[in-house]
């Protein structure tokens, strides 16, 4: 496995785990279990910006590696 794949693999592990989370704190919010104020739409922009960042970051990191290693 080289680090291009295992850094997707984490990222999209990463990924994964952020949004299971922030569908548990909307279903209780739903559910008034938890009380949200403004907290649902700062969780999502948050989503939002860590996940363009991690795809600006593989996308640096493929065309880096790509460039300076083994062509395909």
């Amino acid at each position: 496995m080289n680090a291009n794949n295992l850094i997707k693999k984490v990222a999209s592990y990463v990924l994964v785990a952020m949004v299971l989370v922030i569908t548990v704190i909307a279903v209780l919010a739903i559910w008034d279990v938890i009380v949200l104020e403004d907290v649902i739409r700062k969780i999502l922009t948050s989503l939002f910006v860590v996940f363009v960042a991690s795809v600006v970051i593989l996308f640096i990191f493929s065309v880096i590696i790509r460039s300076n290693g083994k062509q395909k």
